[in-house]
């Protein structure tokens, strides 16, 4: 070999390794983070609901068994407070994690709207304050220093979901370079709750992260990350980045439309903690551009159509007419280059999105009468073995959910089989009942729906049995 070719080599070497380094370092290898862990125990102890699952039980054990006694801190007490009056919950609490050093200050060189807003300095402060003392008196030094082998062993686990990311899809897809730094971390604590924030730095840059939830575990009960499902959660929390903002810039042009939309499934939509309808839209199109990923790399079929399915049930009934615009988006890229610019085209569709989620919405099966006692009533006689359910409309027949209400599964009822009649008009539980009881469930439409596949709206029964 030549000395040319040699020192050519060389060159295309180097470029090749700096590609590879550069793709590299904007996703750092994911972890376990003491922050995440920290802020979960505290708003477990607070009994906020979305951070008390035992999906993770060995782990969410040794919680109970280092923390229960401090259930009654300072910091457990305020932390109630705040979830009252400022709404503190869900991915709040994780932008406060985030933002806080290793020695549990906030950070300092961030933008001024950097935090989730529902802190404001005030209580931000407040909190950090009951932190620092709620980490040394319960010796919180100790729980992470005998849980590290376990947050190693998480940590090794989730690597090849971690391999499987593609980001060049962001700037292929979102027209944007993703210059930011993206950071996985696992919530060992969380459940199945997963979470999208970010830090805005006064110098421009941007850590994105994905909180990822725990929701399995194997025989040896230790937390199993599957690629497929994983991986698409990565997606969704990574798309929040790219997308909330360009809902925010462009809130005058969705206002009516959205506001429209979310008049109508504001029950479904609250269920889910999306309290507005800017959050409605937002996730709505973090969804469908997950489901464009999932097209763009050679999902099957069936996954897709399963996936799309599931945001149906989940309230978004329009998302197969958002999906085809991203794709008419991806088609015209070279004439609108990023998905920002093609916001103005978005909104216009959203007027017809509207009228549509109308008219699926007329079209929802409904329920009617329940043949054994009326919806409410405090004088139903225990002795009954059937609770019949009957709908306007046929129904698919092709399964059936019911889920616990607010009174838990103490006020669920036993039921021993189910059963479609009168042409699938009408569901028949089988139940056994209790004297003096009362009972709660939720007839959800993640199975009830119609031949059409349009879902029931989530339809609550509470009753009462008589001595």
């Amino acid at each position: 070999m030549n000395r040319m070719k040699k020192i050519t080599l060389i060159i295309f070497v180097t470029i090749s390794l700096q590609g590879y380094c550069q793709e590299k370092t904007i996703l750092e290898k994911p972890k376990v983070d003491r922050r995440v862990e920290l802020l979960s125990i505290v708003f477990r102890l607070a009994e906020a609901r979305e951070y008390s699952s035992t999906m993770f039980k060995p782990y969410t054990d040794r919680i109970e068994k280092h923390f229960g006694i401090y259930k009654n801190h300072e910091l457990i007490d305020f932390t109630k407070s705040i979830i009252k009056s400022n709404g503190i919950s869900y991915d709040a609490v994780m932008s406060l994690a985030i933002h806080l050093d290793e020695n549990l200050n906030l950070l300092t060189t961030v933008t001024d709207n950097s935090l989730e807003r529902r802190w404001t300095k005030e209580k931000a402060a407040q909190f950090v304050s009951l932190l620092k003392k709620f980490y040394k008196d319960s010796n919180c030094e100790k729980f992470f220093k005998d849980n590290a082998d376990l947050y190693a062993e998480a940590s090794n686990r989730i690597i090849p979901v971690y391999e499987n990311i593609d980001l060049k899809w962001y700037h292929s897809f979102f027209g944007k370079e993703p210059n930011e730094k993206f950071i996985i971390i696992i919530g060992l604590g969380n459940g199945p709750g997963s979470y999208g924030v970010s830090i805005h730095f006064q110098n421009g840059n941007k850590d994105v992260y994905a909180i990822i939830g725990t929701w399995m575990v194997d025989s040896t009960e230790l937390p199993v990350f599957q690629i497929n499902a994983y991986s698409l959660t990565l997606i969704h929390e990574f798309n929040h980045s790219f997308i909330n903002y360009l809902t925010e810039k462009n809130k005058d042009l969705f206002r009516e439309s959205g506001e429209k939309i979310f008049a109508v499934l504001e029950s479904e939509m609250k269920a889910q903690a999306y309290g507005n309808w800017e959050t409605m839209l937002n996730e709505a199109l973090i969804r469908a551009a997950v489901i464009k990923y999932m097209k763009d790399h050679n999902y099957s079929e069936q996954e897709i159509s399963q996936t799309t399915q599931n945001e149906i049930n989940r309230g978004f009934i329009w998302i197969k007419e958002l999906i085809a615009e991203l794709e008419n988006y991806d088609k015209q890229q070279n004439l609108y280059r990023t998905l920002e610019n093609y916001m103005p085209i978005l909104a216009e569709s959203y007027k017809t999105y509207a009228k549509t989620v109308q008219e699926i919405d007329n079209k929802r099966p409904k329920v009617i009468s329940i043949d054994e006692f009326s919806n409410g009533d405090t004088n139903v006689d225990a002795t009954i073995t059937t609770i019949t359910i009957n709908f306007n409309i046929s129904l698919s027949g092709k399964g059936y959910s019911f889920f616990l209400g607010d009174k838990g599964k103490e006020a669920f009822p036993k039921v021993e089989k189910v059963e479609y009649i009168n042409g699938n008009k009408s569901v028949v539980m089988h139940v056994a009942l209790e004297k003096e009881k009362e009972y709660q469930f939720i007839v959800k439409g993640k199975s009830f729906m119609s031949v059409d596949s349009v879902p029931i709206k989530d339809y609550e029964i509470n009753f009462k049995t008589k001595k």
